[in-house]
């Protein structure tokens, strides 16, 4: 008889629940968040396990990892999608929502979720820690501008370089509010040459990647959106066609229909935060600051007469996700002319 077996993860345990091919519960229980202890767990030879069904989250990648090398049908499904399933049930627990995880692998009503590569992994961590220093480092500037303005002093429009010293000038001759500044300078200084650091790492990565040099042809597009984009798609053949990748990056509107009713609402913004603010940065680039012409600024500056610059950026941003898609899967760099253009969306 087969198994099916749901794993409900939480920072130091996981609820465990198996079930047979006709829903009956053969066993629950708990066990260590860690690979090991799950496999020790499941690796039970009374068990025919079918599918292990596992919720995306902070450790899903890497439970996911140690399950799958240990020959485990692990699948891990997507959050939404499970947490509407899960609704249903009148009392929430771990328990029951490893209860209701395993019925969803007994009758295939799931929705798989990919589990990035190892690469993609780290240079998604790169992308997170490199922002999340330049948040932080600007975070403090604007606390500092605060801080004087309460004593009158305004540091005004100046740049990155040159804030140091225009709060210098501003703060000398008063030792006790420069005590209390001084040390705020000090941490965004570090701050700034930590990013300077992880920012040159990413920069010797894309430059020695193929595939991020060749989406760095297009315009707009730096090493930040083209290391963002490899490691957000990871692998491109997992998309069934270059379209199918908008939808997934959550760059496409959201239809509501409802009998005779049919609305088309804003973008869906389902997918990863940062590879969406990425790619509008970059249309917002080919569509205002890039003065070479090419096919693919001529159809948004239409777009941006007939409905707008806004959307038309957006609608930008998820062209370009399009396009990268089929340049890398095809292996050609852009094209400036739509006549030798091969990418139809």
């Amino acid at each position: 008889m087969k198994h099916y077996i749901g794993l409900d993860v939480s920072l130091k345990e996981t609820s465990v629940c198996i079930i047979d091919e006709t829903g009956k519960i053969c066993h629950e229980g708990k066990v260590v968040s860690h690979p090991d202890d799950l496999i020790a767990a499941l690796k039970d030879p009374n068990w025919r396990i079918e599918r292990v069904g596992l919720e995306a989250g902070p450790l899903s990648q890497w439970l996911f990892e140690g399950l799958a090398k240990a020959g485990l049908p692990v699948i891990c499904i997507e959050t939404r999608h499970t947490k509407a399933f899960l609704k249903a049930q009148p009392n929430k627990s771990d328990r029951n929502d490893a209860r209701g995880i395993a019925q969803m692998m007994r009758v295939s009503l799931y929705r798989p979720v990919h589990v990035k590569t190892l690469t993609s992994q780290k240079r998604r961590a790169l992308l997170t820690a490199r922002k999340l220093l330049q948040e932080k480092a600007l975070a403090i500037e604007n606390d500092i501008r605060g801080l004087l303005r309460n004593f009158g002093l305004k540091v005004g429009i100046v740049g990155a370089i040159k804030f140091e010293q225009r709060v210098r000038a501003l703060t000398e001759g008063m030792s006790d509010l420069s005590e209390i500044i001084e040390p705020l300078l000090d941490a965004r200084g570090k701050l700034h040459q930590h990013f300077a650091t992880l920012h040159r790492k990413l920069l010797a990565i894309a430059r020695d990647d193929e595939v991020c040099r060749r989406l760095m042809t297009i315009p707009g597009v730096g090493p930040v959106v083209a290391l963002g984009y490899t490691a957000t798609i990871d692998i491109p053949a997992r998309f069934r066609n270059s379209k199918a990748v908008g939808p997934v990056l959550g760059l496409t509107p959201v239809l509501h229909e409802l009998g005779e009713s049919r609305r088309i609402g804003r973008i869906s913004l389902c997918g990863e935060d940062m590879m969406q603010t990425l790619l509008y940065e970059a249309a917002q680039v080919l569509l205002t600051r890039v003065t070479k012409w090419s096919w693919l600024k001529a159809w948004a500056m239409n777009i941006a007469k007939r409905r707008g610059r806004q959307k038309a950026i957006v609608a930008l941003a998820r062209r370009l996700a399009v396009i990268m898609h089929r340049m890398w899967s095809d292996g050609t760099p852009f094209r400036w002319t739509k006549e030798s253009t091969p990418v139809a969306v």
